[in-house]
């Protein structure tokens, strides 16, 4: 980054940063001295594959068979757990099984297109970008899970010639780092507002002290995660984000976002819907919902609002939320 002097001589560009913010094409960076200067940012492009490299022709979306095609139209899918998937919540909090990521992924890309997740946590779509040799890149704005992500993809596929890239950044900041219109799938699960801001209760679970009881599971506290932000204020952000994301995305291209709702002070708190009228309110065309089914993957679930509060065990199942960006 080249320092433009603003109100002191060059060497003062040199001491330590305190706040950084974009201004524009520029940015404005104060120093521990209380002085400002301007800077011009040098280029962040990602160097990575966006052309497909399978034999597919004409207006295929994807690499499916006409028989695969029909099993996914199936509006309830259901997923199983590998070896390789990450349970345990001390390692990440909310994690969904590689074998989902695959089944959008294959869904909505061709092999050697490029898949953009912005939330990537546990490097969960990246492995399954690895397994489907589809180029991908994921931004965290935690250094451990980017860490994380990176030591999952260690095991590099013998006949793939993708690449997969865990970045440490803000998604606010995506398009520095991508080319306009590279992008064939915006694939995430996102931070949930602020569902994992506050103490477990466990109070839908028979054996309530698993481990998790009392214990808040969020991501980070950092000003800038949206887990820790009201339902309204979090709609908004994520609407700021994926506007800012409709320029690196293909003017074919797709989005799917894993969401669930939750329930709080005995309301349902409707994550999913707010997202839906955001994403369109920012240009977003909104396609299809498919319900998760997580029933195979819960267990030891007690009775809960019985017998006068008859509340949906919303830990069953989940949604996935299915945009295009329209032509």
């Amino acid at each position: 980054m080249n320092v433009k002097e603003r109100t002191l001589n060059a060497k003062n560009a040199e001491r330590k940063v305190k706040k950084y913010k974009s201004k524009g094409s520029k940015f404005q960076v104060l120093h521990e001295d209380g002085v400002i200067y301007e800077t011009e940012e040098t280029s962040k492009i990602i160097d990575i594959g966006i052309d497909k490299s399978c034999q597919c022709v004409g207006n295929k979306i994807n690499c499916l068979t006409a028989k695969d095609w029909l099993k996914n139209q199936l509006g309830v899918w259901e997923f199983y757990y590998e070896k390789r998937d990450i349970r345990d919540k001390t390692v990440h909090p909310a994690t969904f099984p590689i074998s989902m990521a695959r089944k959008v992924i294959e869904l909505f890309s061709h092999e050697g297109e490029l898949v953009l997740d912005p939330f990537v946590g546990s490097g969960t779509t990246l492995v399954a970008c690895q397994d489907t040799n589809r180029n991908a890149v994921g931004f965290d704005l935690q250094k451990k899970y980017v860490d994380l992500s990176n030591k999952r993809l260690s095991n590099q596929q013998l006949f793939n010639s993708s690449k997969q890239l865990a970045i440490l950044d803000d998604a606010r900041n995506i398009s520095q780092h991508l080319k306009p219109r590279c992008v064939k799938l915006i694939w995430t699960s996102p931070p949930y507002a602020n569902l994992l801001n506050r103490e477990r209760k466990n109070k839908s679970r028979r054996d309530r002290d698993n481990g998790q009881l009392g214990k808040v599971e969020q991501y980070s506290q950092d000003e800038r995660d949206l887990g820790t932000l009201e339902l309204e204020i979090y709609a908004k952000q994520m609407g700021d984000i994926y506007e800012s994301l409709l320029s690196v995305l293909r003017d074919d291209g797709h989005c799917v976002i894993n969401v669930p709702d939750m329930w709080w002070d005995n309301k349902r708190i409707t994550i999913h819907i707010s997202l839906i009228e955001e994403l369109r309110k920012r240009g977003y065309e909104f396609r299809n919902t498919i319900i998760w089914d997580r029933r195979n993957v819960v267990n030891n679930i007690g009775i809960f609002g019985w017998p006068s509060n008859y509340i949906t065990m919303g830990t069953t199942f989940e949604y996935l939320l299915h945009f295009k960006k329209p032509k």
